[in-house]
């Protein structure tokens, strides 16, 4: 069982090595990277390419590491009580399974996606030490010990919003998905777009990564930012001399709203803009 990248998807070697390290060591990977390199997109990918199901479960601020496991309804069990339903008599009708329940018992192995685990409370991947080490959890409700089937191949996903338990850490391999050069990122946009106008690309990428450059930014466009743009030059037959700078630029590209997105970062620019008009 091991992954080498897919169509969809363009994996470095360092990546791959990643994935196939934390499978054969039988721990978490835990990625990292700036938003939109793809992390999310990753398990989506393994779980393609290895032809195994993929379980997502989304990470919120109010999420508690007991909803992965499951969820006891005592609401509903009181309202069915009220009425005489039957059901009652089985609380087990009244246990929520989580994705981690539903990957333990799986009749096959499964990839189980932890996504975006620092934007829960501090406290959550403590509380989940216990059941990624041994692969196995006490329903209390039922007074069943739930075990893993099969081990999944776990991927847990963070944005670095919050540093995350030494003791979580530990458990986990981890890597760092450097952000793509021009090289990598042509053979991004090849995948999702490809045919693209040579002379196109090459100006857009000129364009992108001298944005990424500037000094002062608050939030830096990301691929998922350039591929949307991409897309919408396209669309609108943009001709590429359009995005060429020659030398400093004295006009803002068109449809920038698709890759900055808050009104600094494009006040920034404008000022950037103005200051070579001036000198122009």
């Amino acid at each position: 069982m091991r992954f080498e990248g897919s169509k969809n998807y363009v994996a470095t070697a360092d990546l791959q090595l990643a994935v196939n390290a934390a499978i054969t060591l039988q721990r978490p990977l835990l990625v990292k990277g700036e938003p939109g390199t793809g992390k999310t997109m990753l398990a989506e990918e393994v779980a393609a390419a290895l032809g195994m199901p993929l379980l997502q479960w989304h990470i919120k601020s109010t999420t508690k590491a007991q909803h992965g496991l499951y969820e006891y309804d005592a609401v509903s069990r009181l309202r069915d009580s009220q009425l005489g339903d039957e059901r009652v008599a089985n609380i087990a009708n009244y246990i929520i399974k989580g994705v981690l329940w539903q990957a333990f018992e799986s009749d096959v192995p499964t990839v189980v996606l932890i996504d975006e685990i620092d934007k829960a409370d501090i406290e959550f991947p403590n509380d989940l030490l216990r059941e990624l080490d041994r692969m196995e959890f006490f329903c209390y409700e039922t007074r069943e010990l739930v075990r893993a089937t099969h081990r999944p191949v776990i991927i847990i996903t963070s944005n670095n919003e919050k540093e995350l338990p030494d003791a979580f850490l530990r458990r986990c391999f981890f890597h760092y998905i450097a952000f793509p050069d021009k090289t990598t990122m042509e053979k991004i946009i090849d995948v999702h777009f490809p045919g693209l106008q040579e002379d196109l690309i090459h100006e857009a990428l000129e364009v992108f990564f001298e944005m990424r450059q500037v000094s002062g930014l608050k939030k830096k466009p990301s691929t998922s930012e350039l591929l949307d743009w991409l897309k919408l030059l396209n669309a609108e037959n943009i001709d590429p001399k359009v995005l060429a700078a020659n030398g400093k630029r004295t006009e803002l590209p068109p449809m920038t709203g698709a890759l900055m997105k808050n009104e600094q970062d494009v006040g920034l620019l404008q000022r950037i803009v103005q200051s070579n008009r001036q000198r122009a």
